[in-house]
This record gives C-alpha cells, structure tokens and sequence, in this order.
C-alpha cells in the first residue's frame, strides 16, 4: 500500500467512524462532530492504529480540530483526503478541481483573491506580504483559462505567497502542477497547470 493510500485509508476509516456514530445517535452537530473527530484521532494516534508514515496527517487534524474547533471543518479535511488519495478527484473536470483546491486552501486559513488587471500588475499592482499564505489569481486570465466544459485550454497565472510547499501539495492532490514563471515580471508569479497538460504555453 502506498503512502496516499494509506493516507486515504485513514481518512475513510475516521468518516466511516463519524457515520457510524451519527447512527447511533451520538453526533447531532458541527460542535459533536469536530468533538467526536478530535477524539477519535487521539485515540488513533495514541494506540498506533495506523502506520507512522501517516502521524504527519493525524497529528495535522488533530492540531486543526483543537485550536480552529467547528471552524477546522475535520470533516471536510477528511472528505478532501480520501478524495484525493481515491482518484475520485481525477474523475471531475479542471475547473472543478481547481475550485476544490481552492476551497481547500480557504479552510486551512490560506488568503485568497481575484484581481483585476490593474491589481495584477501596473502602478496600482497589490503589494504582497511574502509571509502571508495567499493565492491571487488575476480575473481575466481565469476566464481566458478555460472552456465553457471546465476543461483548461491556457495556463493559470497565479501569485502565491507564504508556504509555498504546503500549497503545491494541496495542488499537486488535486491534479494541478505549480511551476515557477522564470521570466516572470512579477514577484513570486507561478504558471498552474493540470499534470497531463504541462506542454501548454
């Protein structure tokens, strides 16, 4: 089994929990939820139910479900896990991808803005704080990006700020390559591409 398999293998196991104990009538909200979650993956963690290559991701969820409570999300953290590491995800369109990842990185707190050509770039260009995590897409190039199927015919322009490992692992998850601009005009400027289309210019 490989690590994202073992990942997901994890993920499911803790949602097949949660429905299990929304069955018996012991979960009735967000707060029961985030609660039952946070316990349950101390257990997990405590009694080594799982293997060590995945203490990364539960000791993640475990420090979300703690200090964010109802605002972590677990079970939408958990969904996008076992999602991803399913090939569920690969089913969907690139637009639909995109959009969850991008909504992934909302939940771990990642800022995230469209901006007009005149934010983009020019002598009203927004000022980005390198230490802040923050995705900014420029408006006209995200609707010349794709078709009217959701399907990317040019490259995505991003600017991204903060930890740009941890982003390009959430993209990467859901189908998406960060790649550096070498040429670009702009700080901290990246191309997004889906994997199996790099050869776009």
């Amino acid at each position: 089994m490989t690590l994202t398999e073992k990942s997901g293998h994890l993920a499911w196991c803790a949602l097949v929990a949660l429905a299990l104990a929304k069955q018996d009538g012991s979960v009735h909200s967000p707060a029961q939820e985030n609660l039952f979650l946070t316990r349950w993956l101390a257990n997990a963690l405590k009694q080594r139910r799982f293997e060590r290559v995945v203490s990364p991701d539960i000791e993640w969820l475990l420090k979300q479900g703690r200090q964010l409570g109802v605002s972590a999300k677990l079970t939408s953290k958990l969904n996008y896990l076992w999602r991803s590491c399913t090939g569920e995800l690969s089913e969907q369109n690139d637009l639909f991808r995109l959009t969850y990842a991008l909504e992934m990185a909302k939940d771990m707190l990642w800022a995230y803005r469209l901006l007009s050509d005149s934010e983009w770039s020019g002598r009203y260009a927004v000022v980005l704080n390198a230490s802040v995590n923050g995705i900014y897409i420029p408006r006209t190039n995200l609707d010349a990006a794709f078709d009217d199927d959701g399907q990317q015919v040019n490259p995505l322009m991003v600017r991204l700020t903060g930890n740009i490992a941890g982003v390009e692992t959430l993209f990467d998850r859901c189908g998406w390559q960060v790649v550096l601009e070498s040429d670009a005009t702009l700080p901290c400027q990246y191309k997004l591409m889906m994997r199996q289309k790099v050869a776009i210019r």
